[in-house]
């Protein structure tokens, strides 16, 4: 990845708030296995601190961002190219990449990194990775969420 290609937008991860009734909900509807060993976080911790062996997934990644395990090739590919993992990504960044996949494969058009990089650049805030859109091209979500709330 260029390094020009990524702007920088740096403060402090937050603090999680977590629901044990939805993380239950999510593992139990999403169909997650047993050999996955999903654990529901203690309270307090940012998302970068996961035990050492487990990845942080936001419950919008699944309700809101139509995230399923185990990934699609096209996610791996994104990861791969730009170098980080998942639990880097904005939950709203996943309704990006999920949405630009969609778009292709409802349209028969070859889902690829190059082509949702001509739509798409990498931005770092707070510790996370998430896609804006990029200079003049045009738009493929006239409404893109900013953020998730409740």
């Amino acid at each position: 990845m260029a390094e020009d290609e990524t702007r920088l937008e740096e403060g402090p991860l937050h603090v999680l708030r977590w629901d044990q009734g939805l993380f239950e909900q999510i593992t139990r509807g999403f169909r997650n296995t047993p050999e996955w060993d999903a654990q529901y976080p203690r309270q307090g911790p940012t998302a970068a601190d996961a035990p050492q062996g487990y990845i942080t997934l936001f419950e919008d990644f699944f309700l809101k961002g139509n995230f399923r395990l185990p990934v699609t090739e096209f996610m791996a590919h994104i990861l791969h190219y730009y170098g980080f993992h998942i639990f880097q990504m904005s939950p709203p960044s996943m309704v990006r990449v999920r949405h630009f996949e969609f778009l292709c494969r409802s349209h028969e058009i070859e889902h690829t990194v190059e082509k949702f990089r001509a739509f798409h650049q990498l931005i770092r805030n707070m510790g996370f990775y998430s896609f804006g859109n990029r200079g003049l091209a045009k738009k493929i979500l006239l409404n893109p969420p900013k953020s998730f709330h409740d």
